[in-house]
């Protein structure tokens, strides 16, 4: 018989796991609109583009 505590931690590894896939899989997305972030200038890019 599964405690709360199992189930619990069952979810926990669970969520975990879909969160890392996530990640791992929107990785290079993210690299690549940080690079162009960076390109375009970034923070200090409102006197540039108004």
């Amino acid at each position: 018989m599964t405690t709360g505590r199992q189930v619990l931690m069952a979810q926990a590894a669970l969520v975990g796991g879909l969160v890392t896939a996530l990640l791992i899989k929107e990785l290079p997305g993210m690299v690549r609109e940080l690079r162009i972030y960076r390109m375009t200038g970034g923070l200090r890019a409102n006197r540039r583009y108004p």
